[in-house]
């Protein structure tokens, strides 16, 4: 968690403040920001906060997926249930099982897909794709997006029930413009840990090259500026 709330902003002091409030709570939690604002990380603080902390914390992208696919890689599939089915394989949700499932790029899930996942949510059972028996689950769902759902919804592209299924908490990231007096602070972490591997103290910066990082925008955000200090 300190990758993303190190320095004095407010706003991210607020939400470090605000997970370990939910933390104990059962809840669906959607976390809204830009690409590399750290949803990830936010997610797996919560797990970290909650009751489930000696679960597992799985986390996986429905962006990577193709549409024909994510149904297998979220609920698993049995064995013969599509070409390449050489065995049954349980999906993501049953991985979770007792613990939390982070489910980044929620905007990404197709129309199809999301009936679904809104039953399997409704009802805490899943089937896996060419399969009969019903499987019940026990998991914490986080969802991530970088889009906002609300206006997905109003143009169709996001079934309302879902967004409110998901949307029961909610936490926005700030993005690293509009928290540039984290900056130094962040820089000072990454280039630690960094130096740390090869056993080396980090160097000074000069005030030359703070000032060309505080001009920057890091559309990136917390990411980018990670990679830049590697």
């Amino acid at each position: 968690l300190d990758d993303i709330v190190i320095g004095p902003n407010p706003r991210m002091r607020a939400i470090f403040e605000y997970l370990e409030l939910i933390g104990a709570g059962q809840g669906s939690v959607l976390v809204t920001g830009e690409s590399g604002t750290g949803k990830e990380v936010v997610a797996n603080a919560l797990h970290l906060h909650s009751r489930r902390r000696q679960k597992p914390f799985v986390a996986v992208s429905c962006a990577v997926f193709a549409d024909s696919l994510i149904e297998s890689e979220l609920f698993g599939h049995e064995r013969g249930a599509f070409t390449g089915a050489i065995a049954a394989r349980p999906g993501r949700f049953e991985r979770a099982e007792g613990g939390t499932l982070f489910l980044d790029d929620i905007d990404d899930v197709p129309l199809s897909m999301q009936v679904k996942l809104l039953r399997a949510l409704q009802n805490r059972t899943i089937e896996r794709l060419g399969g009969t028996r019903t499987v019940p689950i026990d998991v914490r769902v986080v969802a991530g997006t970088k889009r906002d759902l609300q206006q997905m919804v109003s143009q169709g592209k996001f079934r309302e029930d879902l967004y409110y299924r998901l949307n029961v908490l909610s936490i926005t990231l700030p993005p690293l413009r509009e928290r540039r007096e984290d900056l130094p602070a962040l820089v000072e972490h990454f280039l630690a840990r960094f130096f740390a591997r090869r056993g080396m103290a980090p160097p000074p910066l000069s005030p030359g090259v703070m000032m060309a990082l505080q001009a920057h925008d890091w559309p990136g955000n917390v990411r980018e500026l990670e990679n830049a200090c590697e």
